[in-house]
């Protein structure tokens, strides 16, 4: 079974509708870290003191047969197809341990 890594980059706050779209589209979660944004949307200025706003990370592991259609879900629920929504980006998997009771479902 091949697998593919979604990487979602959002505002804070908004990791929760990726994992929601993720798995209303048929994936299993996520994993949701912290970031911090410096692109050109993310450079604020308050008093002249640059902020760069807190990021949220969503590491989304699916099957690739889902992959187009759990990227179309998060896409439509963050509406990353606005400027300074954030991004989201597929990486092919090569090898995966630790999911052991999704393959059992499959048998």
């Amino acid at each position: 079974m091949l697998h593919d890594l979604i990487v979602t980059i959002v505002n804070k706050g908004d990791s929760e509708k990726v994992v929601e779209a993720s798995r209303k589209a048929g994936a299993e979660g996520g994993t949701i870290m912290m970031g911090r944004g410096t692109g050109i949307h993310e450079q604020t200025k308050l008093f002249g003191i640059t902020i760069e706003p807190q990021k949220d990370i969503v590491l989304t592991l699916v099957e690739r047969e889902k992959t187009s259609q759990v990227l179309e879900e998060i896409v439509k629920a963050t509406k990353l197809d606005k400027p300074g929504r954030g991004i989201a980006f597929v990486l092919g998997v090569e090898q995966v341990v630790g999911i052991s009771h999704i393959l059992m479902d499959l048998k």
